[in-house]
């Protein structure tokens, strides 16, 4: 079992494959875009635009495949597409909701900083239930710069009124753990399907490892 470092006065989470099991239905997303412009899959898309906000995510696109979009219409696409998922089928990892439980009896703060539109943050934890955790939720797209750059962390910080050596993020991919070491805060690194291929990556970066959040001590 490991336990939260005293210290920590705030946790500010990921969303897509830290909180909840989200990331491989991106790839069937993107599979299923760029189909329809009669363009198969490159093998290293999901690597390339790993971190990057919805914002930096549409330029990518557009720039890399010459569609003919505008920015906003390929994030009112992407939203369409997974709008069901995220109000119906996205579930919360195992050991989430304990875990948040056991934060709220401790007093601690409690924030989202993710890459994802604000629109599918808000309809997951609206139909998952956990909205009323987070005093703060953080959109790649209301900062500068997306991940690794520490900019949305240190943002959901500052709306949390925490000193950023207080707070503990919770990231699956080594760009969000980037991210959170970048901004001086404790990193733990959270197991997922879609990023296994890279676990000693996010073990070498990472203040510490897990596989669930079950794996966390929850004695008061």
């Amino acid at each position: 079992m490991i336990r939260i470092p005293e210290k920590i006065k705030t946790v500010i989470f990921d969303l897509d494959g830290t909180l909840v099991d989200s990331m491989g239905m991106w790839k069937k997303i993107d599979i299923e875009f760029l189909g329809r412009f009669g363009i198969p899959l490159p093998d290293s898309l999901q690597e390339e635009i790993e971190g990057k906000s919805f914002s930096e995510t549409a330029v990518y696109f557009k720039e890399r495949f010459d569609l003919p979009m505008s920015l906003s219409e390929f994030k009112d696409c992407w939203n369409e597409m997974a709008m069901y998922q995220y109000s119906h089928e996205v579930p919360l990892k195992p050991g989430v909701r304990e875990f948040l439980e056991y934060l709220r009896r401790r007093g601690i703060s409690m924030g989202i900083a993710t890459s994802n539109s604000r629109e599918l943050v808000t309809a997951v934890t609206r139909a998952l239930d956990i909205a009323g955790y987070f005093s703060a939720v953080v959109v790649g797209c209301q900062v500068e710069r997306g991940k690794p750059a520490p900019d949305v962390y240190l943002f959901a910080a500052g709306l949390l009124g925490a000193e950023p050596g207080e707070c503990l993020v919770f990231e699956d991919v080594p760009a969000g753990i980037l991210a959170g070491k970048g901004a001086g805060m404790t990193v733990w690194a959270v197991e997922d399907a879609y990023s296994s291929g890279v676990r000693a990556k996010k073990e070498a970066l990472a203040d510490a490892f897990i596989e669930s959040y079950e794996e966390i001590d929850m004695g008061d």
